[in-house]
């Protein structure tokens, strides 16, 4: 099975090189790096250049718009997006997504580390992946790292642009849905498949993102599930104090 990488990336000279050389590293070969820059002024392309990866830089409407032209470039089986900065968890874990994968498997999904600038491990995601994932099981929130959800392109879809903050959690849903249409199976690998680099949002954009992520669960699983959700979320904060 083919697998496809796909990293986007701003002026990420300072972080995309340890990103490059994780999937360089990779004992498993057949795989391709796809970097879709968006006209970095920085040394970002200079420095992707000295790898084996398939390198576009031009502008973009943003980083959902420069994932959507990148995924049209993918030829792998399974696709997945990997950010600058963050990296593929060990050398062996395409060769752990390959061993996983089947034309039947929609998705292959597994656990994400929290590492600060330097790689080293701060702590295990907050939110942990289920043992039967499925479109459904998103209403408790963005269960798999965007890093560890690797995705059979027959079942990709295009990210809704019309989202700024939180398309991907709306992508996650929309593509598993057409991956329970087609009576495929979604694979939990029981490890760490990326490291992601700690960075903090703005204030301003977690809120947007929060705001977008109740709009997109409305939307999938209706307006009175969704508040009664959140209540759900609101309540548990209190019981675990």
């Amino acid at each position: 099975m083919k697998i496809s990488i796909i990293t986007v990336t701003y002026n990420a000279e300072a972080t995309i090189e340890r990103t490059m050389q994780s999937v360089a590293n990779q004992s498993y070969h057949d795989y391709e790096h796809i970097l879709m820059d968006g006209a970095s002024k920085d040394l970002t392309v200079e420095i992707a250049k000295k790898y084996d990866a398939i390198i576009v830089s031009e502008p973009d409407k943003g980083l959902y718009d420069a994932m959507n032209k990148a995924m049209k470039l993918a030829t792998g089986d399974f696709v997945c997006f990997l950010n600058a900065g963050d990296k593929l968890h060990s050398n062996e874990t395409l060769s752990h997504i390959a061993a996983a994968s089947s034309n039947d498997v929609a998705v292959i999904y597994g656990d994400t580390d929290i590492v600060d600038d330097e790689g080293r491990f701060i702590r295990n995601r907050r939110l942990t992946p289920p043992e039967h994932l499925t479109w459904k099981s998103f209403r408790n929130g963005m269960l798999v790292c965007h890093q560890s959800f690797y995705i059979n392109r027959s079942i990709m879809q295009q990210y809704d642009l019309s989202w700024r903050f939180s398309a991907d959690f709306d992508w996650c849903i929309r593509c598993m849905k057409e991956g329970e249409k087609k009576g495929m199976n979604n694979i939990y690998v029981r490890e760490p498949l990326s490291d992601y680099l700690s960075e903090g949002m703005t204030t301003a954009n977690q809120k947007a993102s929060l705001r977008e992520r109740f709009r997109i669960m409305a939307k999938h699983y209706g307006l009175l599930p969704t508040i009664a959700q959140h209540i759900w979320f609101i309540l548990r904060v209190f019981v675990k104090k």
